[in-house]
């Protein structure tokens, strides 16, 4: 079981290279765990039409599977270019109009879709273009407008991405359109939430309390890409525990704070979501040339392989399955990594101690290393909120963890947490003992060769009455 069971899990951004019943049904046989609906393309019915395909296929499998709604952030844009082209030298310079009623005639006046002129300073650096243009901020011409100095040759097309690193945007990441995307969303399936260009806890909080205004009870995920966020260890550590988990967005945060740091900011990121208990996905470019290419590249390979040895619990995909021509040969072979790296090394230890906020981490904590020590077949995990699971994967076993809950919401968001397999049952004080005589029976769980029981270490509760206090060592 546990050389066959993936432990870190598979994201899958839908796209339009899966934006079918029958193509999600088999992006998750290939191994899907969780599927991300990128806000920034597509419409509301779009992601309406897609979240029933994808419970439809998980349902049919008999699976349980995560649904991420990522927040597009104060994404800024450049606007419709004339011809979609426009060259640029060193030295030229470039107004950036917001106004939508301006009449843009091709000049150096082009058109941008979010007005920075209440939040940028004179000298502030910019890129353009996923850094392929960079700039500097000359003054604001108007209430609508700045002026900008192009510092190397190039050329813009519609629609590309602005970064300004330096730019204080005083917490003001929530977009019209994202109160919208949220507002929608909460009559939608969604199990997480995910806010883009968080800059401090606070962020966090303010989005909470929107959802739970809306009645949602989405777990909230910050993505981890701009250079206030990693100003410090200080405000990392307080973003990842506000936070429910944390997306490593490496793409912006390479253009924002140099590619140079990712690397590091990863390595924090997942040992402090580790310590805390909190979920973490490492995005962005893992299978990159999959986009066009039917096989990975090496160094793609060793960057997944590296994000399973520091013991990230998500690995996710971007164009890979949205836009590619190898959607599902992405998911195998980013599957096929997985298993071979978990089966052949060790997880990195971490050096901040994990947090034992409750006596019920604790026991979790405890759980985990007594099944290690004993060489148990599995751990069962009885969960009414999914706390005692998240705290158990903080460890790291290495072995399978299979969660059993009455609540579906809470086995769809295990879906994505380390080596977790989510189960959902109607409850009773024995239904994790039932549940893995079940999966035996059926040949889910198997033993060790040669040996007739299966062990299993049992970690229980009496549901909300008492929360988690009991470890037993069955042998089933």
């Amino acid at each position: 079981m546990s050389k066959l069971f993936k432990r870190t899990k598979i994201l899958a951004t839908i796209g339009p290279a899966t934006n079918s019943a029958e193509l999600i049904e088999s992006a998750i046989m290939a191994g899907v765990n969780g599927c991300r609906l990128n806000c920034s393309h597509g419409s509301d019915e779009e992601r309406h039409q897609q979240i029933e395909w994808i419970r439809a296929a998980a349902a049919k499998k008999g699976r349980s599977v995560a649904i991420l709604q990522d927040l597009q952030g104060p994404k800024i844009r450049l606007g419709m270019l004339q011809n979609n082209h426009l060259d640029v030298r060193a030295g030229d310079e470039l107004i950036l109009e917001s106004d939508p009623s301006y009449e843009h005639d091709g000049s150096f006046t082009v058109p941008i879709q979010y007005n920075l002129a209440s939040k940028v300073k004179p000298g502030e650096p910019l890129s353009i273009f996923d850094g392929k243009i960079h700039a500097i901020v000359l003054e604001v011409v108007s209430p609508t407008a700045i002026r900008i100095k192009i510092e190397n040759d190039g050329f813009l097309m519609s629609k590309k991405g602005l970064n300004f690193p330096d730019t204080d945007f005083g917490g003001d990441i929530l977009t019209d359109k994202d109160l919208a995307d949220i507002a929608a969303g909460a009559e939608e399936d969604y199990d997480y939430v995910s806010l883009s260009f968080v800059q401090s806890a606070s962020d966090i909080e303010k989005l909470r309390q929107i959802l739970l205004a809306h009645g949602s009870t989405s777990r909230v995920i910050a993505k981890i890409e701009t250079k206030k966020a990693i100003s410090s260890y200080e405000n990392l550590e307080a973003i990842v525990k506000a936070s429910d988990g944390i997306m490593v967005a490496r793409g912006d945060m390479a253009v924002e704070a140099g590619a140079e740091v990712v690397p590091i900011i990863q390595r924090k990121l997942i040992a402090l979501c580790r310590a805390h208990g909190k979920l973490c996905i490492v995005a962005t470019q893992m299978l990159s040339s999959m986009v066009d290419s039917p096989e990975p590249t090496r160094a793609e390979v060793s960057d997944v392989a590296t994000a399973v040895i520091q013991g990230a619990d998500t690995v996710m995909l971007s164009d890979e399955t949205a836009n590619g021509s190898y959607p599902i040969e992405a998911i195998k072979a980013m599957k096929k990594v997985i298993l071979y790296t978990q089966n052949n090394s060790q997880i990195t230890p971490i050096n901040k101690p994990i947090e034992h906020a409750t006596i019920y981490d604790a026991i979790s904590n405890s759980a985990a290393r007594l099944a290690e020590d004993i060489d148990a077949d599995v751990i069962i995990c009885q969960t009414a909120s999914g706390a005692t699971a998240y705290a158990i994967a903080a460890a790291r076993p290495n072995l399978p963890i299979v969660s059993v809950t009455s609540n579906p919401r809470v086995a769809n968001q295990l879906a994505l947490i380390y080596a977790n397999s989510a189960f959902v049952r109607p409850y009773s004080p024995e239904f994790g003992y039932d549940l893995a005589v079940e999966l035996k029976e059926s040949g889910y769980l198997k033993t060790k060769e040669g040996v007739k029981d299966l062990i299993a270490v049992i970690v229980s509760g009496d549901n909300d009455k008492s929360g988690t206090d009991t470890i037993r060592v069955r042998n089933i």
